[in-house]
């Protein structure tokens, strides 16, 4: 059985090799995407996904093990004035990489700036949301808006609501306002309420184009959607929101797999081709969508199609379980280690399941991602990282990322973690963070 001392030691190799690719010019520090790496910093260089922004979260994960090094304060402050001088100008805001992920990154350091962050929400938002100048037309329409939790509304609601829980001023008010543009683009089904990642007005073109296409889980679509109206409808006191999200979850649970106890919804509706039809991670399988059933029991719903949001929960829990990974059992079926889309982030679910309710499986499937880790980690006297690999390419094996979502620096602040709940069990410090607060103990 692998010891948390070696996880622990693991997961402080993967930050000091992590640590190792950090640059620095005028602006402050940077991180390439992976490595090696030429040229200056990437055009994403400050964002939680892949950027400067990301190493925040880790130093708040060394933070609850040990003081922080000379080099890891120098970094902490340094990523603190990068990102509070932009503030006021930048135009992006969304979870991954703009002014929600500056909120998650503030506070992480536990430095000010988040009543600047709500205030160029504001201004940045009009009527009916937010513009994504990233989206060109075509094939998307001008002036398009996006619903989801990571890129768009649902994610800025997140953000807000996060900021209010720590008394930002403004906060509250922007809450509101998202929630009711997220009100207004519901998308009456039969069974409940569906989100689009895009609202139906703006996707004739692509539609045409492309067909019709859901993605039904956490990052792009009704999941993350419903979570974020559930907990803004419990903070703000909104019956309302807490409805609407259950609508949400009454349309989602027809769109998936409930055989054998579990809970599955497919990537996409319908599925594309060679690819298969549902994987098992936080961005688009239960792992992320486990989070919408906590989020309705944190907001009181009983119920959800017969049964509870703890049901529907433990259903999620049990189709990871029983999928196979982290097995790689054939190209393309579990090829990543990261939080995103592989073992890092699903082992985040499993802990957090583990430390708020107890049930003994969690922890140990938590272990045994841990090792899958362990086992593919590439090691370097005292430096770790990770390869990933794309089974459509010609060159399969990914270069080592560097990053929070898909790199080496997510991996280790997760194995941080587990070598630490494993020592100190259900009451180990817990990092709360804008997209998993309410699925804490």
């Amino acid at each position: 059985m692998t010891t948390p001392g070696t996880y622990a030691d693991l997961g402080e190799a993967g930050w000091r090799w992590v640590l190792d690719q950090v640059r620095w010019d005028d602006g402050g520090p940077w991180i390439p995407v992976s490595t090696p790496h030429e040229g200056g910093a990437p055009e994403e260089r400050d964002g939680m996904h892949s950027g400067i922004g990301g190493l925040a979260h880790v130093l708040a994960e060394v933070r609850e093990t040990r003081e922080w090094t000379v080099e890891e304060r120098r970094l902490a402050d340094g990523i603190a004035t990068r990102i509070r001088a932009r503030l006021a100008t930048t135009t992006e805001y969304s979870y991954f990489d703009g002014l929600v992920s500056d909120l998650g990154v503030l506070g992480a350091l536990g430095v000010d700036g988040a009543a600047e962050a709500i205030a160029r929400l504001a201004e940045l938002a009009t009527d009916d949301g937010w513009e994504q100048p990233w989206m060109p037309h075509p094939p998307f329409a001008p002036h398009a808006r996006v619903n989801d939790a990571t890129l768009g509304t649902a994610g800025n609601l997140l953000g807000a609501v996060w900021a209010g829980r720590h008394g930002t001023p403004g906060a509250e008010e922007l809450a509101h306002r998202a929630a009711d543009i997220l009100l207004a683009e519901g998308e009456p089904t039969a069974a409940g309420t569906n989100w689009s990642f895009l609202p139906p007005r703006f996707t004739e073109e692509l539609r045409a184009e492309r067909g019709e296409m859901q993605m039904p889980n956490w990052s792009h679509g009704v999941a993350g959607v419903a979570a974020a109206l559930a907990v803004a409808g419990s903070e703000l006191g909104r019956p309302d929101l807490v409805g609407a999200a259950r609508s949400g979850a009454e349309h989602l649970v027809t769109l998936g797999d409930t055989s054998g106890g579990g809970f599955v919804v497919p990537r996409t509706i319908p599925a594309e081709p060679d690819e298969d039809p549902v994987t098992f991670t936080w961005c688009h399988g239960p792992a992320g969508t486990s989070l919408l059933f906590t989020a309705l029991e944190h907001a009181g719903v009983q119920a959800i199609a017969g049964e509870t949001p703890a049901q529907w929960h433990r259903r999620c829990l049990r189709s990871i379980r029983t999928s196979g990974i982290p097995e790689r059992r054939h190209p393309g079926f579990w090829d990543n280690d990261g939080r995103c889309c592989g073992t890092a982030g699903v082992g985040e679910v499993f802990l957090d399941a583990w430390q708020r309710v107890g049930v003994d499986d969690d922890l140990a499937f938590a272990q045994v991602l841990g090792d899958a880790l362990v086992e593919r980690a590439l090691v370097d006297g005292d430096r770790a990282c990770w390869r990933f690999t794309e089974h459509r390419d010609a060159e399969p094996l990914l270069p080592p990322g560097v990053g929070w979502m898909q790199g080496a620096a997510g991996i280790a602040a997760h194995l941080m973690r587990l070598a630490r709940v494993l020592r100190e069990g259900r009451t180990a410090p817990v990092v709360a963070r804008l997209d998993t607060w309410w699925n804490l103990p």
